[in-house]
């Protein structure tokens, strides 16, 4: 089934940057009539939602945005990729590395000896999986480099906590800073929050556009556990529900940093 944050990223793909379904598609595994699906239900909601009246109604539609998707997956063949297929995937990938470094490229096993070696080790997998996951896992995998990034305005917008001290009515007191700067021109906005719950990263982002005037296209951000819901990956990390939420009801794209690489921000 899929999921809200890859429903989220087919709609910001199409809505906020433009890509085309067949673009979306040959970068995804899902279907161009799956991805049009999502994209019409979309707009058909975007539509209610200028038609509607009542408060009621409105509230309605604003939930059924970012809703989780629903439908009937009992046709659909099984996602066979597992945890031992994925270890005999990156074995073969070690090996073609050692055989680089050793001089013997020419015996590195291209992907279709992979998916030939899986299947003889009693593996059942379709090779378009394979493809996706060396390519998802490894060839997309940014190589460390340090670039000095430049924005247009309303472009990138950061998010992240800090601490204040302050002295309240003659009493020392410990906040929570809610900052956001941009990334062009490096205007800063911040709300102090007692805490960091989730209502308070919430909070801080409607007051944040409200001040900006509009919604940036992309909004960067740490690894906060109030944005991130778990790592799938060495650099890939899951969006907790609720950013997802915010990103689909606003229309931003949401990135983030590696661990230890507040760099990757493009302001430090």
């Amino acid at each position: 089934m899929i999921k809200l944050n890859e429903k989220a990223d087919i709609l910001i793909k199409h809505f906020v940057e433009g890509q085309s379904i067949r673009k979306i598609a040959r970068e995804s595994e899902f279907s161009r009539n799956t991805i049009r699906k999502y994209i019409r239900d979309h707009e058909e909601k975007l539509q209610n939602l200028d038609k509607a009246k009542s408060r009621d109604e409105i509230l309605t539609l604003i939930e059924s945005l970012v809703e989780t998707p629903e439908y009937d997956s009992s046709n659909r063949n099984k996602y066979k990729m597992n945890e031992a297929i994925k270890k005999d995937i990156d074995y073969c990938i070690k090996e073609n590395k050692k055989r680089r470094a050793t001089g013997m490229r020419k015996l590195q096993r291209k992907k279709i000896d992979i998916h030939e070696y899986l299947l003889g080790k009693g593996h059942d997998i379709s090779y378009s999986t394979v493809c996706n996951y060396i390519r998802n896992t490894y060839e997309n995998a940014a190589k460390e480099a340090y670039i000095k990034q430049l924005y247009h305005e309303g472009e990138s917008l950061q998010f992240d906590y800090g601490e204040a001290n302050l002295e309240i009515a003659g009493k020392n007191k410990t906040l929570n800073m809610a900052l956001f700067t941009t990334g062009f021109g490096f205007h800063h906005y911040g709300k102090f929050y007692a805490n960091k719950k989730m209502t308070s990263f919430l909070d801080a982002h409607v007051k944040a556009f409200k001040n900006f005037n509009g919604v940036y296209h992309e909004v960067v951000y740490d690894n906060l556990k109030q944005a991130v819901k778990r790592f799938v990956g060495p650099s890939e990390k899951e969006a907790t529900e609720d950013l997802v939420k915010l990103s689909l009801y606003y229309g931003f794209k949401y990135r983030f940093c590696n661990a230890y690489r507040g760099n990757e921000k493009g302001k430090s």
